[in-house]
This record gives structure tokens, sequence and C-alpha cells, in this order.
């Protein structure tokens, strides 16, 4: 059809080079709008060849039948073949199955033998913090989602304040001008001063465009990472040199049969204002340097973070429901497989980043931040706690699991916990108040390494999706062993596992035979409060009844002295 078009003269030639031109043009600079159909090419790519080879041979064979009765059957037949797929691989997953298996076998799992400790604990869930930004900023400010990250030594949660998507001008004309960075230790989180950081981005995740942040970074792909790769989360976070940059996660898909996704790297924006040779560089080849996960450890802000896409950490510890087996979690056995619980109530699902001490656990796992997951068994009805789950938030290629169900420990897991505090608290109004967010809270206390899960009860409005953040969230502590709740207070932490002991030492001490802690301590203070006591009593100088007749005789004495001189 083209050659004959070309065929027809001069002017027909032009046109069709001029169309061919603008086609290339156009593929050049939309590929940011059709990769995704590249991407899921990929996704899919040995499906979509059995289903052509099968239509090839299928249709290739009615062509060839010469009588209306066999046509009918191949046509039955191709039918039922493809009808066979979709319910094989769609209605039953069995593609999904498959796919997350093979995350399984090319995953580094390690074994440990004990619990991380957990440290800088964080008070507020993630819904919290970006409810309470949200009502720290204009009419025409919108807040990205937070993320827990490292910055200058201590986690914090950070977010962007951005043009509003209501208002679709400002996206088209305005920057990224402002960013979130509070305290996810503090019991008291502020958005305003020291915490609201003066940064420009050019590139922002609800701007339109070229400046939208996925956009900027698809256009800044390789011919290969348009068919394998695409980006994952975005967080806000200092580089080596002090300046804030914009760190969006990398996902890339690997393997020929059932793909499965992996971290490929990070993409790193520059902060700076949009200028004439920003708008060029976005337009033709995007915006960001691309690291590489070989190369983030020659990038000290990067290592130690947390800048793993949670798509990939949830499916990686999913996987270890392969554990008991290539056949475990079909349906007529089961008997390890597992699943990531997720709560109805809580609008923060698994993984809970968490900031972990692995001092002294076999493995070489560094300390710092972790995607943490809480496995339990795939049935409905049970809520034990079968593995703890350690993704390195960095995108180490590790995995680190503890088996809570090898070891008979009988936990409950998070799915429990909701009903724990409920049944603690029964004065609650719980239609607007939900006990969400129950992350690990692992700590020695009593000669032991104890499993407790911290949880905030968090109130929200009727007919309304949005949590509503509290200054002072209430937060209890359960035990995961002995299902007890401790209502802890949220402006000590410091108090938390004194208050732990002191609630169920007694029944520790009947259980498990323990001797008595904080005795000591106990005691020394004791002596300081006495010692403070006795200080504290106005002192009374004593008083001689006969000093008086002491000083007489004392100056007769002086005087026969000089006298007989």
């Amino acid at each position: 059809m083209i050659k004959n078009y070309w065929n027809r003269g001069s002017r027909q030639k032009t046109i069709t080079i001029i169309a061919a031109f603008i086609l290339v043009l156009l593929l050049f600079f939309l590929r940011d709008d059709y990769q995704p159909v590249l991407l899921w090419i990929r996704k899919f790519i040995f499906v979509i060849l059995v289903v052509v080879l099968v239509l090839f041979f299928g249709l290739r064979s009615f062509r060839n039948s010469a009588s209306i009765g066999r046509r009918i059957g191949i046509l039955t037949l191709l039918i039922l073949v493809l009808g066979l797929l979709y319910v094989i691989g769609g209605h039953f997953q069995m593609y999904a199955y498959m796919k997350t298996y093979n995350v399984f076998n090319n995953l580094d799992k390690v074994e440990i033998n004990q619990l991380p400790l957990t440290q800088n604990e964080r008070i507020q869930p993630l819904r919290n913090i970006y409810s309470m930004a949200n009502e720290s900023v204009g009419e025409t400010k919108d807040v990205s989602l937070p993320h827990l990250v490292r910055v200058d030594g201590e986690n914090k949660w950070t977010m962007a304040i951005q043009p509003s998507e209501k208002y679709t001008m400002q996206q088209i004309s305005e920057n990224t001008e402002e960013v979130f960075a509070v305290s996810s230790t503090s019991p008291f989180p502020r958005f305003s001063n020291e915490n609201r950081i003066p940064v420009i981005f050019s590139i922002g995740e609800s701007l339109k465009f070229s400046r939208n942040t996925y956009n900027a970074v698809v256009q800044r792909f390789n011919i290969f990472q348009l068919f394998t790769t695409e980006p994952g989360d975005t967080f806000y976070m200092k580089n080596d040199d002090g300046n804030w940059v914009e760190v969006v996660s990398l996902i890339k898909w690997k393997g020929f049969f059932f793909p499965y996704p992996t971290f490929g790297g990070v993409m790193v924006i520059d902060s700076g204002k949009h200028d004439f040779n920003d708008y060029v560089e976005r337009v033709l080849i995007g915006k960001g340097t691309y690291i590489s996960p070989e190369d983030m450890k020659n990038h000290p802000f990067l290592t130690k973070q947390n800048t793993l896409s949670e798509k990939v950490s949830r499916l990686q510890a999913e996987s270890l429901k392969f554990l008991g087996g290539f056949t475990d979690p079909l349906p007529w056995k089961m008997e390890t497989a597992v699943k990531i619980p997720d709560l109805p109530d809580d609008q923060n699902e698994q993984p809970f980043v968490t900031d972990f001490d692995f001092s002294g656990i076999e493995g070489n796992a560094y300390n710092g931040l972790y995607h943490w997951f809480g496995l339990e068994p795939i049935g409905d009805e049970r809520t034990s706690l079968t593995y703890s789950v350690f993704v390195p938030a960095d995108g180490t290629d590790k995995l680190y699991y503890y088996d809570h169900a090898s070891k008979k420990q009988g936990y409950a897991g998070v799915s429990a916990m909701p009903l724990k505090i409920i049944e603690s608290r029964k004065e609650y109004d719980w239609s607007v108040n939900k006990p969400v967010e129950f992350r690990p809270y692992i700590k020695d206390i009593a000669g032991r390494r104890r499993l407790f899960f911290l949880g905030t009860v968090s109130a929200v409005r009727e007919d309304s999706e949005k949590f509503d953040g509290a200054a002072t969230p209430d937060l209890a502590l359960v035990d995961s062993e002995y299902r007890d709740v401790i209502w802890i207070d949220v402006k000590r932490p410091s108090t938390w596992d004194k208050a732990v002991y002191d609630q169920l030492n007694e029944a520790w001490r009947a259980s498990e035979g323990i001797g008595y802690f904080y005795d000591e301590e106990l005691k020394t203070t004791d002596l300081d409060m006495m010692q403070r006591e006795i200080d504290s009593i106005r002192s009374i100088p004593k008083i001689n009844a006969n000093a008086d007749e002491i000083d007489k005789l004392q100056r007769q004495i002086d005087s026969l002295k000089s006298v007989g001189n």
C-alpha cells in the first residue's frame, strides 16, 4: 500500500517522507506515553508468544481445511485453548504464581536465629503524618505521600509541598518550592519553621507534561530500559553534598518465562529552577542521573537508606510461601503457605519501614532502615505470626527472615492486634477510632528478647477516608506472646520498657521463673530520694550551754598571764 502510494509521483513521495519524519519525532518525544505498552509486552512476552503461536497454527489449519465441519471444530478448539489459558493464567492466577516463584528462586534468603532490636521508634503512623501535613498547607497546595528516610543521621518523614492537582494552570507553570522534613521519633511533629525546607524542584509528582516526575524519568531511559524498567516510589532526601534531591526508585523486570520485578537502582533528580535549558533537556532526554544497584555503594547517602519500592519488597516477602516447596501454596496442600495480612481499617499496608539494630546477629546485616513484614498463615481464620521478614530498604540484594512457626513460639500476628486493643479499652467509641499500623517493637526486657506490636489509635471522621492526625496520639504495646495490652505514655518513650515490666513481671515470673529486674535501679533511686530529703532539711547550728562561762574564764587567764609578764 505504501509502495503503491510512493510510486504515484513526487508529491506523494514528499508527503510520505514528511509523514515518516513526523512519526519518528512523535515516537521520540512521546516515548513516556507509550512506554507502558512496551513494558506490558515485556511483562507478558511468554504468554503473548504462546497465544500468537496458537493463533498462527490454528488459523492456518482453518484456512487449509475444506470441510465446514472441520473448520467449526478448529474454531471451537481455538476458543477452548485460549479460554483455558485465560482461566488458568488469569482467573486462577497461575501467571502471578509462577512470577512469585521466580522471585523466590532468585532471592538471596538468609534465615536468622535471633530477632534484631528496634531503635528510634517512630511515634506517628504514616497516615497521621499525611493528614497533619495537609492541615498545614494552603488551598492551592498538596502534599506528596510521606516516606521515612535518613536525613543528617536522623529518621524523618519527608514529603514535597507541591501544586494542587485541582488547579491545572499551577501544575503547568509552578514549581515544587518546599519540602516537609519532620522527626519520626517526636510525639509532637511540627510542620512549620525549620521543618519546612525551602527548596525548588522543577520536576514534581503533581506537575504536568515533561515536568512530571514519571514522564521526566521515563524520558531519561535508554532503549533497553524502555522495555524493562519502570519508575516506583519517589523519595526526598539530602545527597552527600548536603543538597536536597528527589530520588526515584526504579523497578527492573527480569526473566523471559514469567518475568518478575527486582530493584533496578535509582534516578536522582537535582533541585533547581525551571529555565529554557532545563526545558530543552527535559523534552529531549528527560531529567535525572541514573545510579545502578551496583554503583549505589559509591554514594553514602543512598546506603542504609530507604530507596526500595514497596511493590518489589511486598513480592519478595510474599515469595516465602514457597519455603515449603513449589506445590505447597496450592489449594490442596498449604502446610506452610503464608500471606501478607492487610487490615481493612488500616490505610497503610505492610511493609512498615522500621529502624533495626542487627548487632551480634549472623548474616552481616547493617543497622538501619528495613521494610518489615509479619507473615501469617494463608487462611482467613489463622492470625498467628509465622515469619518476621526484614528486607533492606536500600535495595541490598538480601532478605532476612525469622521462622516463628518452626520454633513453635505461638506468637499472635498483626491481624489479631486490633481486637486486643479494642478489648482493652471498651469505653472508646471504636466506630470513629481505629487501631492502626502495628509495627514491631523488639527489646531485651527481663532477661529475654521480646516481641511487641506498637499500635496507634487514630481518629477518622464519619463518611471520610482520611485519618485525623493527633499531636499526642494514644499508643499501646501488645505482647505478641502473652497477648496483653500495655498503654504507654507517648511523651516519655524512655519509660516504655519499665511500664511493660511493671504490668507483666508477675506473669513472666509465674510462667518463666524470671528473677527481679529494675531492683538495683529502684534501690539507687530510693537512696537518692532519701539523700535529697536529708539535704532538704534546714540545718540548725549546735549551741554549747557553757559557752559564756568558758569565755569569762578564758579572759581571766589571759589577764593573769599579762600581769605575770
